[in-house]
């Protein structure tokens, strides 16, 4: 629904701008979507007046005109159109304006034109992003001449001039509000959110002698459908173009104006939420108007020229032969206001509104006019419409309104009030809201409280219950303004262990740069194979599905692994030079005598970069970031054996991959890929993987971590070079160090390993910085030295001694 703030002004005023007007409407329930201002687009362009035009000297089609645009001197201008003349106003956009050029902003800049100074443009009604619908005296392919219901201030913005600067609100209204699909509607909301008065007149008319049943007739034969129609009779009509005040609302509503009887229902539609028709009686056969259900194979030829048959569950408006609107949609295609029209019938009515939106889809037609039927209209609306169309009639003087009108009412007129209880709403909304300021509110929203209920006005058709009348309140209280609680009956939300255990694992992931992706669960046999897993292994005991979609998709996977894998070979056959990706799936491991597998979830990692940038310590290092991350306590590193717990090992370089063990649990195993699985996946680079237990990790894993104050006492470092056969892995001499230092050592890092002259075949030199600190006292020299005695002894046993 667009809101015209000028037409919004004619029945309150918020005393505020634009942009706190939106907020608070949309804090009081009407949703503001976004606001703006009619013609934004043009700028620099302001009222011209012609003071001399002479024909081009080097053009026998252009004209140079002077133009006084309220400055110290004319601007010279060069048009081509023909018909502006001397003394005419036009629109005039300066040196550095901006207009409109088939529907795109364009810059005017000054220039020459056939060797004559052109310091602007004048423009035509298409060039401001306005038509003939807007002005109808303009003419649509030339210059837009300024008429008398124009201010023709010289130097003026053209938009001001010419009514064109209207400020727009869009509103998303919601399907329970219809009411508020109409100006009065949302006068009546605005006035409640700022508590002002609301200025709706209830509209009057004179009207001539004469009895409209002596013309016409209408009867309702399905009031279930139809329980209201009214019926007005204007004669002696004039057909012409709106007032420009009615046009600039229509337009700003994003309606396009048309005549002053088609206008007449278009503003009745928008200001009262109630769409009309206009017959013209010459096309209703027999004047006499049958609201009924159509035939069966019934057509009608609607008002868009398009023929559709009708089937008999829909509504239709007939004469006394045939189908002339389609009730609640559209008028038939002779239904309509023609030039030669003298005598009009309007049309003011309620339809079901499920019966119109059923009708509308099945035609695949919805306008304006069934998009207001089809939330639900009261039945009362049509009586103020109707009058208002009369009263406008008189106003632009278009012809004589017939004083009697027709009104077919066979809706239920019984008031059905809701229970109002203030204790029981302040209990609904967790508020304590005295009586009085609820019955304010409620007043305010045009409510009547009385006798232990309130009643709600007729145009309100969504209030059933107490939940409703506590929503209202609620909305003018301030939704900001009620305190937060805890649902009653609703067990408070937690994430539980695993959860939370998963999103710290996948935050881990993805704060190393890795991309979480996700697989399907079923994978084909021959993937075994490409991991070169052994013939003998369990994991080719697999979950067999029934039906298939095919051999690819035939079990359930018993290792992540071949899933992570398949990605990175699909990311290297695609050319992407590196490809990080990680996956936080199940595996379904079958159980004899259980009918189902147990699903344990696992975290498949798989890594490659073309350019060389990653090596086996890339991968590790990401294995131990997670550990860290999860708060897994001391583990050790060492290569997989041929009874590893994890029989993917053989995917596994098997110089180049390692398991990573907590209390004598293998919970991750990773390394570069063998040679013969990327030959399988067609990967032609160095590639890594990794495979993580997740819930042995979980069960290993403190949820809280320790604090420890921050050191008292200074540390002391001790550098190691050690020789020591070249097979002996550094976790083995890391390890060893730990053991023998105890508590006072604080950490220790390998920082070099050498291999090659001066050292012996078969062996190699390695480095470690040790950090000692006791948090008893000052660590002396003599303490550091027995606690490096012990340590090199330790690795003596272990085959590893001090290089000299």
């Amino acid at each position: 629904m667009d809101l015209s703030m000028r037409w919004l002004a004619d029945y309150v005023d918020c005393k505020c701008d634009i942009k706190k007007f939106c907020d608070e409407m949309t804090l009081s329930g009407s949703k503001v979507e976004c606001y703006g201002e009619e013609g934004d687009y043009l700028s620099n362009v302001v009222v011209g007046h012609v003071l001399d035009i002479v024909p081009h000297p080097n053009s026998d089609h252009m004209f140079i005109c002077q133009i006084d645009v309220g400055e110290s001197e004319p601007v010279q201008i060069v048009t081509g159109a023909q018909n502006v003349k001397k003394g005419d106003y036009v629109p005039a956009a300066k040196h550095k304006s901006t207009v409109l050029h088939e529907g795109k902003q364009v810059k005017i800049t000054k220039g020459k034109l056939r060797g004559e100074a052109s310091n602007g443009m004048l423009c035509s009604l298409d060039e401001l992003g306005l038509s003939v619908h807007d002005f109808p005296y303009a003419i649509e392919d030339g210059i837009f001449i300024l008429g008398d219901d124009c201010d023709k201030t010289v130097g003026k913005d053209i938009r001001e001039a010419i009514g064109f600067d209207d400020k727009i609100v869009e509103f998303e209204i919601t399907s329970n509000r219809p009411d508020c699909l109409s100006v009065t509607g949302l006068a009546r909301e605005a006035a409640a959110t700022f508590n002002v008065p609301v200025n709706i007149k209830e509209p009057t008319f004179k009207g001539v002698d004469g009895d409209i049943n002596e013309i016409m007739s209408v009867e309702i034969h399905n009031p279930k459908l139809c329980p209201r129609y009214m019926a007005g009779y204007v004669k002696n009509v004039k057909i012409g173009p709106s007032p420009r005040w009615m046009r600039e609302r229509l337009r700003a509503s994003g309606v396009r104006p048309i005549n002053n009887f088609v206008d007449i229902t278009n503003y009745v539609m928008l200001e009262y939420g109630q769409p009309m028709h206009a017959f013209d009686l010459r096309y209703v056969s027999g004047a006499k108007i049958n609201i009924r259900n159509a035939k069966a194979g019934e057509k009608i030829t609607t008002l868009d020229g398009q023929e559709r048959e009708l089937s008999e569950e829909m509504l239709v408006i007939a004469d006394a032969e045939k189908p002339v609107a389609v009730a609640g949609v559209m008028g038939g295609e002779y239904s309509g206001i023609m030039d030669d029209t003298t005598a009009v019938v309007f049309e003011s009515a309620c339809f079901d509104g499920a019966s119109v939106r059923t009708t509308a889809k099945k035609l695949g037609m919805r306008t304006d006019a069934s998009a207001r039927f089809e939330k639900g209209l009261d039945a009362e609306n049509p009586y103020p419409a109707l009058m208002r169309a009369f009263e406008l009639v008189e106003l632009l003087g278009c012809g004589e309104v017939v004083k009697t009108y027709i009104d077919c009412d066979k809706s239920d007129k019984e008031r059905k009030g809701v229970t109002y209880d203030p204790a029981w709403i302040n209990g609904f909304l967790g508020t304590d809201i005295p009586e009085a300021e609820m019955t304010e509110y409620l007043t305010r929203l045009n409510f009547e409280i009385k006798e232990g209920k309130a009643y709600a006005p007729y145009y309100r058709i969504d209030i059933e219950c107490k939940s409703d009348l506590a929503e209202e309140v609620a909305r003018l209280y301030g939704y900001n303004k009620i305190p937060d609680t805890i649902i009653r009956g609703v067990a408070e939300a937690k994430l539980t262990r695993k959860q939370r255990f998963d999103r710290t694992v996948t935050n881990a992931m993805v704060g190393m740069g890795v991309n979480e992706i996700t697989t399907f669960s079923f994978i084909s046999p021959k993937y075994f194979d490409k991991i070169r897993l052994p013939e003998n292994s369990p994991l080719r005991n697999t979950v067999v599905i029934s039906n298939p979609l095919g051999e690819d998709t035939s079990v359930m996977r018993t290792t992540i692994l071949p899933s992570v894998l398949e990605v990175m070979a699909r990311n290297y056959s695609l050319r992407n030079a590196e490809c990080c990706a990680f996956e936080l799936g199940n595996e379904y491991l079958p159980v004899d005598g259980e009918v189902l597998p147990t699903e344990p979830e696992r975290l498949g990692v798989g890594i490659y970069d073309t350019a060389g940038k990653i090596d086996f310590y890339t991968i590790k290092g990401m294995v131990e970031e997670l550990l860290d991350k999860c708060g897994a306590p001391a583990y050790d590193v060492a290569r997989p054996g041929e009874d590893s717990a994890f029989g993917e090992a053989a995917a596994f370089h098997p110089g180049r991959s390692a398991v990573i063990i907590i209390d004598g649990k293998e919970i991750a195993i990773f390394g570069e890929l063998h040679p013969e699985t990327l030959e399988n996946y067609g990967i032609g680079c160095r590639a890594y993987a990794a495979k993580v237990n997740i819930p042995e990790l979980m069960e290993l894993c403190a949820e809280q971590k320790t604090y420890k104050p921050l050191p008292k006492f200074p540390a002391t470092t001790r550098d190691l070079s050690l020789i020591c056969d070249d097979e002996l892995p550094a976790a083995v001499i890391e390890k060893t160090i730990r053991g023998a230092a105890g508590d006072i050592l604080e950490s220790v890092s390998l920082f070099d390993i050498y291999k090659g002259q001066q050292i012996e075949a078969g062996k190699k030199s390695i480095s470690y910085s040790l950090t000692l600190r006791s948090h008893e006292g000052t660590l002396t020299d003599e303490q550091a030295d027995k606690t490096m005695e012990k340590v090199l002894k330790a690795l003596k046993e272990a085959g590893a001694e001090l290089r000299m």
